[in-house]
């Protein structure tokens, strides 16, 4: 195994044992203050500052990647994480509700940052192992973006485990040390200067990204906003609501997402390849992108037409809207890779997932507001009309790699 091939390995296993913990806070958390009574709309409010975190950490990690190297901030998202961990567990039951809501937001927004700046460094690690080919820089995204994913659902069932077994406390605890084992890994598996660059020295140069990375992150916003508009509160209440237990609509949502992990790992067997890395790709993400608007547009035409067994024909769509999110996702998280210049690739990412981080904040807030206004229906509605946005940015993408994308790799990186 070359030394590129061996980074990217290692990367990868650290992001697996991150997204594992990360899956099963949500669960814990979520499960957790459910069984409390909080109602469906404060709970989607304990994960908002979790998401709203995720925009500056990534256009901050992003910065600091590309300053001081990638597995510095690998290692500095692990060991937030971990305090966001101690953090969580030292909330006490005999605080009042107010109290114990403000600390949870508060700790969820460190896990926040701990999240970004550790995705950040590992996609900005798989641009600089995976060579200057674009199939196996395709096919390196799409499998630890796929596998992270399925890696999530998996978490959102160990969470509910250890909730059972261990309680509230105890899991978050053992779940601190498996992460104190994965950033010693980390520490002294990873180059420390790998991705070391010269960072942008303004706020202006680290905006000005080009055409292809500015774009995709427009469509970034729309394309996680519309998944999020209804699946963080929407589906998960319109199902419990439908006559579904808690725990078949958290089995649900594990599944869910494994299944869309899987599909994003296969996806560059769906998508044609080119030679030149752009002139296949950007038309399969527009034309995906316009299959996965239709899906939540009918779906709520069904919804209004009052069609029997409805919350079965939502469960379908949601396998559908899934299959075709996968494999749109997984083509923009190489696109991104593939308009990034290699000197600033951390940036590049980070700015990207910033935006990734946007749309997620505003799918949250919007999926309680839609839903409280208009139940299920209106939130489908939202999820067709920014699906609609996201098709239209995509038609202005570049199909052509720009200068930035060709440069020789930054002082760290280990190209096999």
């Amino acid at each position: 195994m070359n030394a590129g091939t061996r980074h990217y390995a290692t990367v990868t296993a650290a992001y697996w044992g991150f997204t594992l913990t990360d899956g099963a806070l949500r669960m814990l958390v979520l499960l957790h203050f459910y069984k409390l009574g909080y109602s469906p709309f404060t709970l989607a409010f304990l994960f908002l500052l979790y998401e709203a975190a995720g925009i500056l950490a990534n256009l901050i990690g992003g910065w600091l990647a590309t300053r001081y190297g990638i597995a510095r901030m690998l290692a500095v998202g692990l060991a937030t994480q971990i305090c966001g961990f101690l953090l969580l567990s030292a909330l006490s039951p005999e605080w009042s509700a107010t109290l114990s809501v403000a600390w949870v937001v508060i700790a969820q927004g460190v896990c926040g940052v701990a999240k970004d700046l550790t995705k950040t460094a590992s996609k900005s690690a798989i641009k600089l192992t995976a060579g200057s080919a674009s199939g196996q820089l395709f096919k390196w995204v799409a499998f630890f973006t796929g596998s992270k994913n399925a890696m999530k659902g998996v978490g959102f069932f160990l969470g509910g485990v250890l909730l059972q077994a261990l309680g509230f406390q105890a899991s978050l605890w053992l779940m601190s040390a498996l992460l104190a084992c994965v950033l010693i890994a980390v520490v002294t598996s990873v180059p420390p200067l790998m991705g070391k660059s010269r960072a942008s020295k303004s706020a202006r140069e680290l905006f000005a990204k080009n055409q292809g990375i500015n774009l995709l992150a427009a469509a970034r916003v729309a394309l996680f906003g519309a998944r999020d508009v209804w699946f963080v509160v929407g589906v998960p209440v319109f199902l419990y609501a439908s006559g579904w237990t808690f725990s078949m609509v958290g089995a649900f949502l594990a599944l869910w997402t494994i299944g869309y992990g899987m599909v994003q790992a296969f996806a560059p067997a769906l998508v044609k390849r080119s030679t030149d890395g752009l002139s296949r790709e950007v038309p399969a993400a527009r034309a995906w992108s316009a299959v996965l608007a239709v899906v939540p547009a009918v779906l709520a035409a069904l919804v209004y037409a009052q069609v029997p067994h409805l919350e079965w024909v939502v469960v379908a769509g949601l396998g559908l809207f899934g299959f075709a999110f996968a494999v749109n996702s997984s083509v923009h998280s190489y696109l991104v890779l593939a308009y990034a210049g290699s000197e600033k690739a951390a940036e590049d990412v980070g700015f990207y997932y910033a935006a990734n981080a946007l749309g997620r904040f505003l799918g949250t807030l919007m999926s309680g507001l839609l839903y409280q206004w208009g139940g299920i229906g209106w939130s489908l509605i939202g999820s067709a009309l920014m699906l609609a946005a996201c098709w239209a940015v995509t038609l202005m993408l570049p199909t052509h790699m720009p200068p930035a994308a060709r440069l020789n790799p930054p002082e760290g990186s280990t190209r096999p």
